[in-house]
């Protein structure tokens, strides 16, 4: 008999991962490094996820940018409680959650139509029938002009391991109990068919290198990612192809790297390319040369190029920020071709003016040293920045203030949750309008100072002792009081060196 979960894997719960491709500026910023048209990410848009999930990326992206009316759904009704319930600590009021399945979503009539719709992932998890009515969602909800992000398991790069999930799958539906020890139970049998020396293991010697990686993945993640009842990856062509019907056409990769060739590519490879001029099989080409395995898509309903004096007004405008310290940048990139070293003569100019905080290209670009580079190599240099993620595309300085309190309190939300969980790892920044990545410490020291705590060591401590949790060094539970003291002491000290100022160039501490 036919069940609400249609076999998608509902008996437990997904990740509370955040994803910095949903970003508002993230996406504008594909566009723009594109040279194509699309609204600015500080204007009252609007925004629907689909397949939301436990929906923290949402909270943290409706918290940030208070702007922006927020729209997701998820079918599992225990990620959309526990969705609206951080709404609600924080006080969100644009988030709107829903536990409609998309063909519900579909024919809901309060919805708006949308400036961006997303969806992370779960094309390639869905059936076929679900996957026409998401085009269709899209193609009734969607502005002229506005911006689909989707990403998906891609071939070929996921073709040696279809047979590895479809294994797992089988296993893990033959028997009985809970997911997590069924997960247990199908690796640790995959493991032992690798070990009597399979001939499909030494055929795709890759494949055992998936295996070990999916032994050391979260369950939770597992069950979501690999074994609902429809699982597909697909070619970017088939994708394009079915988005066509909602008059959607590719702009660019999300994965912003791909956009500098002698970074993803070899010069042998862009020589090739540059022969194809066919735009879909132009990334179908460009998949196989890197065995591309996960795209990360951005289409546009519409798509209208720049002149070339609005892209550069447009870049000059536009306003970024550092996510790591400056003293912590790594100047070697890893690209699919390769690692790539930096040229510091490039790219310091550049690095030591944003060093202090956010910039315009425009405040910075009468730097003689950075003026020196060239409009081109500033733009390309930026961009590696943002593909390396360690540098955001922001909001306008102006709104920060108000952006501020909306962020000062779903930060407090979340941090209230650092006391008995680390499951939460991102906060929100008002600048960049994203998520920032902070620990569990970190929150803790934060939180400690915002209940005006008089030792934030000794909060963070006492914490993790009132729930009999002691932090666990070099493999070694510290139990000793004075050793445990010693180690939230030294991991204050890294906190306001390394982290803090970041923190409140971005917004957050």
């Amino acid at each position: 008999m036919a069940t609400w979960t249609s076999g998608y894997v509902a008996e437990i719960s997904y990740t509370q991962g955040f994803y910095r491709e949903l970003a508002p500026t993230l996406l504008r910023f594909v566009a723009l490094s594109k040279a194509m048209r699309a609204r600015g990410a500080d204007e009252p848009l609007s925004y629907c996820e689909l397949g939301c999930g436990q929906g923290f990326s949402v909270n943290v992206l409706a918290a940030a940018n208070p702007h922006i009316t927020f729209h997701a759904t998820d079918f599992n009704p225990t990620h959309v409680a526990g969705a609206r319930a951080l709404a609600a600590a924080a006080g969100t009021e644009n988030l709107t959650v829903y536990d409609d399945a998309f063909a519900e979503l579909l024919v809901r009539d309060s919805l708006p139509s949308f400036d961006i719709i997303a969806l992370h992932g779960i094309w390639s998890w869905i059936s076929d029938e679900n996957r026409r009515v998401i085009a269709a969602f899209i193609k009734a909800h969607l502005k002229v002009g506005g911006l689909v992000y989707i990403s998906y398991n891609a071939l070929p790069g996921w073709a040696s391991g279809m047979p590895l999930r479809r294994l797992l799958v089988d296993h893990a539906g033959a028997a009985t109990g809970p997911i997590d020890k069924r997960i247990d139970a199908a690796l640790a049998f995959s493991e032992r068919i690798r070990g009597a020396n399979s001939a499909y293991f030494r055929a795709n010697p890759g494949v055992g290198d998936r295996l070990d990686r999916m032994k050391n993945a979260s369950r939770n993640y597992l069950a979501h990612e690999h074994l609902n009842k429809d699982w597909q990856p697909f070619y970017h062509a088939d994708v394009a192809a079915d988005l066509d019907e909602a008059k959607l056409t590719f702009v660019g990769s999300t994965s912003v790297l791909d956009h500098v060739d002698n970074i993803s590519l070899s010069q042998p490879q862009r020589d090739l390319l540059a022969d194809v001029s066919h735009p879909a099989l132009r990334e179908t080409v460009r998949d196989f040369l890197i065995n591309q395995q996960f795209r990360r898509d951005m289409f546009q309903k519409g798509p209208v190029a720049l002149s070339p004096l609005d892209l550069q007004d447009d870049w000059a405008d536009q306003r970024f920020a550092l996510t790591v310290r400056r003293a912590d940048v790594n100047m070697q990139v890893d690209g699919t071709a390769g690692r790539m070293g930096l040229l510091p003569e490039v790219y310091g100019p550049i690095l030591d003016a944003f060093a202090d905080g956010p910039r315009t290209v425009r405040q910075i670009a009468n730097d003689p040293a950075i003026a020196g580079l060239g409009w081109s190599r500033l733009r390309q240099a930026i961009t590696v920045l943002i593909g390396s993620d360690q540098m955001h595309p922001c909001l306008p300085e102006a709104g920060d203030a108000v952006r501020a309190v909306r962020t000062r309190a779903f930060n407090r939300a979340v941090m209230l949750k650092a006391r008995t969980s680390a499951e939460l790892t991102h906060l929100a920044s008002p600048v960049i309008g994203s998520g920032v990545p902070v620990d569990r410490f970190g929150q803790l020291f934060l939180l400690a100072e915002a209940e005006n705590a008089p030792d934030p060591v000794r909060f963070a401590a006492a914490t993790l002792e009132a729930l009999g949790q002691r932090v666990v060094k070099e493999g070694r539970r510290l139990e000793d009081p004075e050793e445990h003291i010693a180690e939230f002491r030294a991991q204050f000290e890294t906190f306001n060196t390394r982290r803090r100022p970041l923190l409140a160039q971005l917004g957050i501490a």
